[in-house]
């Protein structure tokens, strides 16, 4: 067991009893919507999991300890600090851990940490990727490269409608991920369920995409395996008018000189002043759809 690693107790039985567990990330906690908000969320999504069968893990670090699988209280904790913590990428780890700070899992930690803790399938919101104008900024997010490296299973809604979504399948093309779409051929936008660009494969049961990451993992491919699963069509919102949001919401960003890891938690707020709230009520509730059906694929994973 790595020094620097404490797993709670309900996800330690249940990982050393072949339980399914699904992870989740802490940015989306702190950096992803206003208290008390995040917390609720937070809370619900753990709820949606264990009700769909499996043991959910919020990922964080917390005074220099990598925890999978928060406590109600650590979780009220993250929620009220919020954005006076730091965003921790794969570079920060050793150094939030060597001096015992305070860090919110991206989806890069969130599942290096929980590989390390045994964990193999995560849900989050939206992946990171090639930002837009990257061929000139080299803004690429470190989650396309964990994808390549971690066999973690992630279920998104597609990649944040903020990226190039064209540049970020080639990337993982590239590296080897497997991008699944459930229930579709299309590529979800995160916001809404069309982007006009094509998946790898489409599958239409939980059962079918764990075999295909339980096969992946047989054959020592190494690597994660992408699932998208679209925002149920209730809370999709219409592509002219997100689409419209984000690009008064970029050209706002690069007047004001914002890059790096400061972009995407800018961007989503813009975005949702713009929208009247309505991308962060759309985020909440594909954070929800993704939760669910992460659970069941880790179900029917452990049945194999």
């Amino acid at each position: 067991m790595n020094q620097y690693l404490d797993v709670k107790p309900e996800v330690a039985e249940a990982i050393a009893n072949g339980k399914p567990v699904v992870a989740l990330e802490s940015t989306i906690i702190s950096h992803g919507m206003p208290y008390p908000q995040n917390v609720e969320t937070a809370l619900n999504v753990e709820r949606i999991i264990r009700e769909a069968g499996a043991v959910p893990a919020t990922i964080a670090i917390i005074g220099g300890r990598l925890k999978a699988g928060l406590t109600p209280e650590e979780i009220e904790y993250f929620g009220k600090k919020g954005t006076a913590i730091a965003k921790a990428s794969r570079r920060d780890l050793a150094v939030l851990c060597s001096r015992g700070e305070d860090g919110a899992t991206t989806v890069t930690t969130t599942m290096m940490i929980a590989y390390m803790a045994g964990i193999r399938l995560f849900a989050t919101g939206g992946i990171g990727g090639v930002h837009r104008g990257a061929e000139t900024t080299m803004d690429i997010s470190a989650d396309l490269e964990e994808l390549a490296k971690t066999p973690v299973m992630v279920v998104c809604a597609g990649a944040k409608a903020i990226l190039d979504l064209k540049l970020t399948l080639e990337y993982l093309e590239t590296h080897g991920v497997p991008v699944i779409g459930y229930g579709t051929e299309e590529l979800p936008a995160f916001y809404s369920r069309k982007s006009g660009l094509g998946v790898d494969y489409r599958m239409d049961t939980p059962q079918e995409i764990a075999a295909a990451f339980k096969a992946q993992n047989d054959l020592g491919l190494g690597g994660g395996m992408l699932v998208t699963n679209p925002i149920p069509e209730e809370y999709s919102m219409d592509p002219e008018v997100i689409g419209k949001a984000i690009d008064e919401a970029i050209a706002e960003m690069d007047k004001l000189g914002i890059h790096g890891k400061e972009c995407t938690p800018f961007l989503l707020a813009k975005i949702k002043d713009i929208t009247g709230g309505d991308s962060l009520d759309s985020n909440i509730q594909l954070v929800y759809n993704n939760a669910r059906l992460a659970a069941e694929i880790a179900a029917a994973y452990c049945k194999m």
